[in-house]
């Protein structure tokens, strides 16, 4: 077999750095682009920020977009007809970033309010390790406790097998037996514990009263206690199935996960990327523009460009900054645009829901926004994630407005499946506590009201809505 050589021709798609920064970019969120942008503020001295952008900042920026050259344009040319792609618009970058008009305070620095001062709260792990302060511990058994509440999760259990504890900790298994059983006569009742089992007989040991049938209970019928099966547990103790109700109440009144009262639950704060107002009888789209760094090329390495009086190598490097600045205001401008550009067609496909809520919501894919836009689904993906969108009808994320279809019994339009789980939802919080709905009664009763839907779908959307089933959401008392 002999060697040779041989051309072809053929094409490949390459995705140059610079486009894969733009298609980063599009699908940051908007404190990921905030940080990107900062960062690249320290690492680029081309880049500059601005108060207010002017006439003279986008002449210049231009006039280095034009040096630099135009390579890779377009920001998602593998999505999209290059036939389609339209030239940068400078003028439009100028206006978006104009400085919003003055709210009329004096000054433009933001007065302190102290009524929004965080503050510390005490954490479960804190509390614990206070306590075995305060219990008398000797050094050993202190030195044992510190390391089992640092296996203490949030719910309050231990989930670490003993035995890998004991490996990793190089202590003697039944030192860490012994010290557990200390622990568990802390507050709150029940921490510590290595399964629910426990939790809850740690917490009948605490209470002030008769536990025999309590424990008796808990031990050989958890699984009853979970289905709420009263009739089995009588059965199987020979009493009355009152009496066993009045036993049940104090257990289900205990708390299953001791460490929840000590969860800080922090407030997440969301930043829409776009609003929606109502103006007449339309539906306008606005970009939030505020926080975004407003940026510019800087005047003075420009002029050292221009100047000459540098050596090849530093307009080697100066060049390079100015492309890659350049590239950055492009990439960010295109992101905003095209996040409009979708904001835009989901408020004209799904206007039911900003005029009457969730409730009226349709069926919609990625699909019908990229074909209505021209973009590429994978564009529409990205620009959706992470972005919120501030309307009427309250906050949501993009995605929000994305949903299957499920049929309609009298052939009418498809309703979308987060419609179904509001229906859902709505059936549950008006059902009997002692005659709760079962997923097929739900099935029947939407199917009484337009919703071709199975049992099955019924169960996945219930337990999506993190509803508990029928046998467990019944009350006897």
């Amino acid at each position: 077999m002999a060697l040779k050589q041989s051309m072809n021709l053929s094409q490949n798609l390459v995705i140059t750095p610079q486009l894969q920064q733009a298609i980063k970019l599009l699908q940051m969120s908007r404190m990921e682009l905030e940080s990107a942008v900062h960062a690249e503020l320290e690492e680029n001295p081309i880049l500059e920020e601005a108060n207010d952008l002017k006439e003279e900042d986008l002449l210049r920026t231009k006039e280095a977009s034009a040096e630099v050259g135009n390579e890779a344009e377009s920001l998602d040319q593998s999505s999209q007809d290059p036939q389609k792609q339209d030239e940068f618009e400078w003028e439009s970058y100028l206006e978006s970033n104009q400085k919003p008009p003055s709210s009329g305070m004096a000054g433009s620095e933001e007065i302190m309010n102290y009524e929004n001062v965080i503050t510390t709260s005490q954490t479960l792990h804190d509390y614990l390790y206070w306590q075995v302060k305060m219990h008398g511990f000797n050094e050993e058994e202190e030195r044992i406790a510190d390391v089992l509440i640092g296996y203490i999760d949030d719910d309050g259990y231990i989930k670490t097998p003993f035995q890998q504890i004991s490996d990793e900790e190089k202590i003697p298994l039944q030192d860490l037996e012994d010290v557990l059983s200390l622990i568990h006569e802390f507050d709150p009742p029940g921490v510590g514990a290595r399964d629910l089992k426990e939790c809850l007989l740690v917490q009948a040991k605490h209470l002030e009263e008769d536990t025999q049938d309590l424990v008796h209970l808990i031990t050989h019928h958890i699984k009853d206690l979970e289905k709420k099966n009263f009739e089995a547990i009588a059965k199987a103790l020979n009493k009355d199935i009152r009496e066993i109700a009045e036993i049940c109440k104090i257990i289900y009144a205990m708390e299953p996960k001791p460490g929840r009262a000590y969860v800080t639950n922090d407030t997440h704060y969301v930043s829409p990327d776009v609003y929606v107002y109502k103006v007449g009888d339309d539906y306008v789209v606005s970009l939030n523009e505020d926080g975004l760094p407003r940026l510019k090329i800087s005047n003075f390495y420009k002029n050292m460009l221009k100047g000459g009086s540098t050596n090849k190598k530093e307009q080697e490097y100066i060049q390079e900054k100015v492309k890659s600045a350049v590239w950055l205001i492009k990439s960010i401008h295109q992101r905003q645009r095209t996040i409009y550009k979708v904001a835009e067609s989901i408020v004209k496909h799904q206007r039911d829901f900003f005029e009457k809520g969730a409730g009226h919501l349709k069926p919609m894919v990625l699909r019908d926004i990229a074909n209505d836009i021209g973009m590429h689904e994978s564009t529409v993906s990205r620009v959706t994630t992470s972005k919120y969108v501030h309307t009427p009808q309250g906050i949501y994320e993009l995605k929000y407005f994305f949903n299957s279809g499920i049929n309609s019994s009298d052939g009418g339009d498809a309703l979308a499946s987060e419609s179904v789980k509001l229906k859902i939802k709505d059936l549950v919080s008006k059902e009997s506590a002692k005659n709760p709905l079962s997923d097929q009664k739900i099935a029947e009763l939407l199917t009484k009201d337009g919703v071709q839907i199975a049992r099955r779908t019924v169960a996945k959307y219930r337990e999506m809505l993190k509803i508990l089933p029928s046998s467990q959401r019944k009350k006897f008392f």
